[in-house]
């Protein structure tokens, strides 16, 4: 059986990952990331560059691969995976429910391997096992080490069955986040990831039932923030601290790395288009 890996990454473009190989690297929807400006030089994301990215990230940490690196210390100074690995560091939560390469939807609790799996990769949507990173993380740890699947409800359950009090999950959808907050209520913390494209509905449901969300290049979530009381952090792609559980994450990752919140003062420098 081939080994297939779907994402949704630079610039909302389409990658097929099998066997170690791209296979396709469709056209970016967005053109410009003041992130990968900043980390990695690149001023005009094209079809080009997205297949240039992904094979140095199967080649630099073995993504999509038997090689792939599952630990890793801080990359960004702020993003979802280092206020998920700060929140496990200082017992803020009790373990995180992610989405990655090679296991899928997964479990955890150490800040490290949160960072390596989630820090690496964004847009998953599909992935097959992958031993090593199944071994890596824990079989245990792994919704189905079998098939790899991605469903973040599910694996909310499953980290409640595992004894986790205070479990915190990314999601990609308004829908997931919605049905996560109407069956768990307060004792998760949801963090909606992924969020270009989302609609105008989509938007007021995720600030709704989330407690953080990164922006993304989203221009409905960036409108629906200007009526909400939220704490911002950065200019280039805000994450909003929406609920008083989420406000206090983003602050404690913030004054972490000791930056301020971002007081709308000076311009954003957002993703290019906005969609």
């Amino acid at each position: 059986m081939t080994d297939r890996h779907v994402m949704e990454c630079l610039g909302m473009a389409r990658v097929v990952i099998e066997d170690g190989k791209v296979t396709v690297a469709g056209g970016p929807m967005i053109k410009f990331c003041p992130l990968f400006k900043k980390y990695r030089n690149i001023d005009e994301i094209t079809e080009d560059v997205v297949k240039s990215n992904i094979e140095f990230r199967i080649e630099s940490f073995g993504m999509c691969t038997q090689n792939r690196e599952i630990r890793m210390k801080d990359f960004l100074s702020f993003g979802i995976s280092e206020i998920l690995s700060s929140s496990l560091k200082h017992g803020k939560i009790d373990a995180a429910v992610i989405a990655s390469d090679g296991c899928g939807t997964v479990v955890l609790t150490d800040p490290e391997v949160v960072q390596g799996l989630g820090g690496r990769i964004s847009g998953l949507c599909e992935t097959s096992p992958i031993e090593n990173v199944i071994n890596g993380v824990g079989r245990e740890n792994v919704l189905d080490p079998a098939t790899a699947e991605i469903d973040m409800i599910k694996g909310v359950r499953k980290a409640k069955a595992m004894g986790f009090e205070i479990v915190a999950v990314t999601v990609a959808s308004a829908k997931d986040a919605a049905a996560i907050r109407k069956e768990f209520g307060g004792s998760v913390v949801i963090m909606a990831v992924h969020t270009s494209c989302m609609s105008p509905e989509d938007s007021r449901v995720v600030f709704d039932a989330c407690d953080v969300i990164t922006a993304c290049a989203s221009k409905h979530l960036r409108e629906e923030s200007k009526s909400r009381d939220i704490v911002i952090a950065g200019n280039k792609v805000p994450i909003y601290g929406v609920t008083e559980k989420g406000k206090e994450l983003v602050m404690m990752r913030l004054e972490e790395v000791g930056k301020k919140p971002w007081d709308g003062k000076e311009p954003e420098d957002p993703p290019y288009p906005l969609i």
